[in-house]
């Protein structure tokens, strides 16, 4: 039983000091983080009839703990992460509180029950599941009369026991599929214990159990697909080919059409042999893989042009098991080979390292940035607070069937201040507020209520206007214009919801437009809309370090850069690299621009000093980005494109991680010239900068 509250408290002594000693660093980091989550404790019981218990705090986010006993006893003293408390009750049952500090003075606190009985264990009831969405990894839950906790002994040789909390569930992933046999033992504080063993079958996860992520529409022009339920794919004049070293198999998860390759060698399909595939405008090629836990076998693609010659290859990078991975590469990666020219693509492979048990496919494709650029409806929009704004009928211009009157303006006002917002970089999003209008068919009442996923903002989308056809086309689950329920396929909950819809549009001024959908033979959903506010980006400019003390550096969290604060020293002997700009343009594009000489660390072949620039991180690729204002993320997509150091990213430092074709930071504007960057490049590594705009 855990009952969670949240304390703000200040800390004044501690923060006047932090502050003292860190005039010259921003601290919005600080004030930006969160209470300590996921607070519970680790109790174990001696059995030996004393009533002594060690208590084990558990959380993130945390500096120190404090528990109280709930037996009118003082609380502990401050108890540091991965320390234990020992404790001696008398029989009985307790409230305990774990209260948890965060960096900033936030502090949570749960309440947990321990129960001291001299009894032994009685009535042990226990549950082993296979877990749903992880292989091989299998769920224990116990309960017993008077016991506190639980161990498990899963009965894989060379494993430990693991020990949980009573009710709590233990889970351990075996190294491989089988019947192994597990055995849980209950434990009071008295010296017996009652146990209970089963032979269980451990299965595992071999095929994904949700599609891929959708791709965002695209222009024909824009895109060359070989494989995606999504876009027209080209002809594949062999597929798979004699000489393939693999099982294919065409089906579906869901619906949507998938690639199985078992056995997987290489997979070799061709396009045709007269004149190939022209992907030589192509900037990206994309394609979604998935494979089993553990399997650590490397993916990769290799184009082939056999009419002028040549063929090149690219790795899909360290292979992640157990989940959908969306690989995006350039294709400049394919300048290595001996590929004559991109133009006349014959043959394309799917390789594996060594032999891949099973691989599932999904949108393998190329692609470039979009000819027709997103305009006109970026912006801000809503609902037009007039009459006849929203309604239905037979017809386009005909709302008979239901013409929303000043009434019912006024009525669903909660309506109406939803905002649906078109990026200037393609994204889309929805934002309803605390409250929108929900309708029975969400479990609404036809009034008032907190908004419904997916139909609630929460969910990532972009949108394609086609100014020329007048239409936009929203890409992603639960993003909609007007009412959710309303689609191309017809009325929600009578289809399934969608993962792009597609609206007709036609402005009737610089700031106002009509649009309208039909979801169902001659039913037209209708829509007026106007624009509140033109979108600006913040970040479109030509930015670089600040050149102070404290600018540059890196720690255990986010505002601690004490394990190496750049000074003033050390700013004035990187000169060379405090004048790199990293430029954002309003496009969309993003490149770093380091001149002659940048600070050159020894991964990349320098001494720690001013030198020449190193490919990949040299600027030299073209790079693009995406600015999530209200995640507080900046995305930055292409070989070698950075803020800050080139080595920190998400999967690591390099060089002992692949070099990523993106990167994700998390960024604060200071002021409108002043921006706080950071990103964790491994458990509990910060690097953090902080960039002026010139």
């Amino acid at each position: 039983m855990k009952i969670v509250k949240y304390v703000l408290s200040i800390c004044f002594v501690a923060l006047a000091v932090y502050s003292c000693a860190q005039d010259d660093d921003n601290t919005d980091f600080v004030n930006s983080i969160q209470a300590p989550t996921n607070i519970s404790a680790n109790v174990v019981v001696t059995q030996d009839n004393t009533g002594l218990v060690t208590i084990t705090p558990l959380g993130e986010g945390v500096t120190t703990y404090v528990i109280g006993f709930g037996d009118g006893s003082d609380n502990s003293d401050d108890i540091n992460p991965g320390s234990s408390v020992n404790h001696t009750y008398e029989e009985g049952t307790y409230e305990a509180t774990i209260t948890a500090n965060g960096l900033n003075g936030l502090s949570t606190t749960v309440t947990q029950q321990i129960v001291v009985s001299f009894q032994a264990p009685e009535n042990l009831m226990v549950t082993i599941e296979n877990d749903t969405a992880i292989s091989r990894q299998v769920n224990v839950t116990a309960s017993a009369d008077f016991a506190l906790s639980y161990e498990v002994d899963f009965g894989q040789s060379g494993s430990d026991p693991i020990m949980g909390n009573i009710e709590d569930t233990v889970s351990f992933m075996y190294d491989a599929a089988g019947t192994y046999t597990i055995t849980v033992t209950a434990f009071s504080a008295a010296v017996e214990t009652v146990s209970y063993t089963e032979d269980f079958e451990v299965t595992e996860i071999l095929a994904p159990l949700s599609n891929a992520p959708i791709p965002p529409s695209r222009d024909a022009g824009d895109v060359v697909s070989i494989f995606s339920d999504v876009y027209s794919n080209v002809t594949l004049n062999e597929l798979p080919t004699v000489w393939s070293s693999t099982n294919f198999s065409a089906t579906t998860i869901d619906g949507n059409n998938v690639w199985l390759l078992s056995s997987l060698d290489f997979l070799g399909m061709v396009t045709n042999y007269d004149i190939g595939e022209d992907v030589s405008t192509m900037e990206k090629m994309h394609i979604d893989y998935w494979v089993p836990s553990g399997a650590t076998n490397g993916l990769l693609v290799k184009i082939v042009n056999t009419v002028d010659g040549g063929e090149a290859e690219q790795s899909l990078g360290t292979t992640v098991s157990g989940s959908w991975q969306s690989i995006e590469l350039d294709m400049t990666g394919f300048d290595d080979g001996d590929l004559a020219n991109k133009n006349k693509i014959t043959q394309l492979l799917i390789d594996s390292d060594g032999v891949s048990d099973v691989v599932y496919i999904d949108n393998f494709y190329f692609y470039k940035a979009p000819s027709n650029t997103p305009e006109g409806l970026e912006g801000t929009w809503r609902m037009a607070s007039v009459a006849g704004s929203l309604g239905v009928g037979p017809g386009v211009g005909d709302i008979s069937w239901f013409p929303c009157d000043d009434a019912c303006v006024t009525e669903r006002a909660c309506y109406f201040d939803d905002t649906y917002t078109f990026g200037s970089d393609g994204s889309f999003s929805n934002d309803l507020g605390a409250e929108s209008w929900i309708e029975p068919w969400q479990g609404g009442g036809d009034a008032c209520g907190v908004p419904v996923a997916p139909h609630d903002g929460s969910n990532p989308a972009t949108y394609t206007y086609n100014e020329a056809g007048g239409t936009v086309t929203l890409n992603g689950i639960g993003a909609y214009l007007g009412l959710a329920k309303a689609n191309n396929q017809g009325e929600l909950p009578d289809v399934a919801v969608p993962g792009s819809v597609t609206y007709n549009v036609a402005f009737t001024g610089a700031n106002s437009i009509d649009l309208y959908i039909e979801s169902g033979a001659g039913v037209f959903w209708q829509y007026k809309m106007v624009r509140e506010s033109a979108i600006s980006n913040p970040l479109a400019g030509t930015w670089l370090m600040a050149s102070e003390s404290g600018s540059l550096g890196v720690g255990p969290a986010v505002g601690d850069i004490s394990w190496f604060p750049c000074d003033d020293p050390c700013v004035a002997e990187r000169a060379c690299y405090f004048d790199d700009t990293y430029v954002f343009g309003a496009d969309g594009s993003f490149s770093n621009n380091l001149g002659a000489e940048s600070w050159i660390e020894p991964w990349q072949g320098g001494g720690d000093a001013c030198g020449t620039p190193v490919a990949p991180h040299d600027g030299s690729n073209t790079a693009t980005y995406l600015y999530d204002e209200g995640a507080g993320t900046v995305t930055l997509n292409g070989i070698g494109a950075y803020l800050g150091l080139a080595k920190a990213n998400n999967q690591g430092e390099l060089p002992d991680v692949a070099v990523p074709t993106s990167i994700t930071y998390n960024l604060t504007f200071v002021d409108a010239n002043t921006i706080t960057v950071y990103v964790e490049s491994g458990a509990g590594v910060f690097w953090q900068y902080k960039l002026v705009k010139q």
